[in-house]
């Protein structure tokens, strides 16, 4: 299952600085029509990166995703907000990573649900084009919801990144998709390219924001950060343009990362990508 961007978006990202994150996040979501394609929605998601409960850039940071709900209570103050996620730890759930993280008081002071996908009821689904996973077993809750993913901007030991695509892999229940690994998804890791692509086939995210604030530029959950910091947001309706964009941030070439080629001309575009840069960075 895909998501339903216009042929217009196609190919589109729209980016800015994260030097003024609150003032930058408005104006993007704006530019790209957001609030007005959610006035059509009861109810959104935002899927962060919190694979393991470590401290950002690991992982998507709570002021982050503050930054986002702020706008949504200010422009769609009817949607129902959720924020879900599902840990790839086995030794502790998503509300550990909640309350390490600092998430618990989101929820408290802005009246919006935490959800660990890890445990929530699947849907059945099957593909018989999908090759690594003909059949999969996914949260009932991603497809009753707008989805947006809330990746940061990272590189990756095996895959070379993780964007918006790979950070669908919270959604996969262990139960299913532990296999006989040491972490909650490591039936993932055979053919991981693969697996990426196809369980982006059955469900990509509606929207991304992507914080590329920072950076993590050889791995991701351990070494350098990028240094300068990236010091940007990127958004984006078309899954596989944003995640060319972020390989970009990243030095390397969509073309090299097996599930962005995959991706390609079948679930979004990378090539040819528009970047639109409606604010620049401030200078002293």
């Amino acid at each position: 299952m895909t998501n339903n961007y216009s042929a217009a978006q196609q190919g589109v990202v729209w980016s800015g600085p994260s030097s003024d994150l609150d003032h930058c996040m408005e104006v993007l979501l704006e530019r790209t029509n957001l609030f007005e394609v959610l006035g059509n929605e009861k109810q959104v998601i935002l899927k962060p990166n919190l694979v393991e409960a470590l401290e950002p850039p690991v992982t998507t940071p709570a002021s982050f995703i503050v930054a986002i709900v702020t706008q949504l209570r200010k422009h769609c103050p009817h949607l129902n907000i959720i924020i879900a996620d599902g840990t790839g730890s086995l030794s502790y759930d998503t509300f550990h990573c909640f309350d390490v993280l600092g998430y618990l008081p989101i929820a408290e002071h802005t009246n919006v649900s935490l959800v660990d996908l890890n445990s929530e009821p699947s849907r059945h689904i099957e593909n018989r084009d999908c090759l690594r996973w003909p059949e999969m077993y996914l949260p009932e809750l991603i497809f009753d919801s707008f989805l947006i993913s809330v990746p940061v901007l990272k590189a990756h030991s095996m895959s070379r990144v993780t964007l918006t695509m790979k950070n669908m892999m919270g959604c996969a229940p262990p139960a299913h998709y532990q296999g006989n690994g040491g972490w909650g998804k490591s039936s993932f890791h055979h053919h991981l390219d693969e697996a990426i692509f196809d369980l982006n086939r059955y469900r990509t995210p509606d929207f991304t924001i992507l914080d590329a604030s920072i950076g993590m530029a050889q791995a991701h959950l351990w070494g350098p950060t990028c240094d300068p910091p990236v010091g940007k947001i990127a958004v984006s309706y078309d899954p596989v343009a944003i995640d060319a964009y972020g390989t970009s941030l990243l030095g390397k070439s969509w073309q090299d990362i097996g599930h962005i080629r995959m991706a390609h001309q079948l679930l979004g575009s990378a090539d040819p990508l528009t970047v639109k840069e409606p604010l620049s960075v401030k200078t002293a």
